[in-house]
């Protein structure tokens, strides 16, 4: 589904794991703060990035696909360009259905796929997009 409301975003910043597609090792990029701001805030984040094996402290994987099944992730939050998120989200739906995890994928502000969101929503998982987690996680906390 794709989640506009107060009461949706909340429910998916209330899961725990976050896998960063497109984490960054540089701090000063989004891509790296962003997910530095979601770990001191008490969420578990897994690094994805092929170019990296070890972000924020975290082994960082090539892929989704390469994230192990033991490690249960709630929400895939995506750091890459528009045209590149449809195979992204295309693995979290088969994650979600081969290992029963990954309730959400969150699409960074400035990322949209509207024909991926479609695919997310027909497989039950919650979709946003073109929104900063770190800022919605900011404004939502209690």
């Amino acid at each position: 589904m794709l989640v506009t409301d107060d009461d949706g975003l909340r429910s998916i910043l209330d899961g725990e794991t976050v896998a960063v597609v497109g984490c960054s090792t540089t701090a000063g990029k989004a891509a790296h703060d962003i997910p530095a701001y979601l770990q001191r805030h008490g969420y578990e984040v897994v690094p994805v990035n092929p170019f990296a094996d070890e972000i924020l402290g975290e082994t960082a994987y090539d892929s989704l696909a390469d994230v192990p099944e033991s490690i249960e992730i709630d929400t895939v939050d995506v750091f890459r360009p528009s045209e590149e998120t449809g195979d992204i989200v295309d693995a979290a739906i088969e994650r979600h259905e081969s290992v029963g995890d990954v309730s959400a994928v969150w699409l960074q502000l400035g990322i949209t796929n509207d024909e991926a969101g479609e695919r997310a929503a027909e497989a039950g998982l919650d979709f946003v997009q073109d929104k900063c987690m770190k800022v919605e996680h900011a404004r939502l906390a209690d």
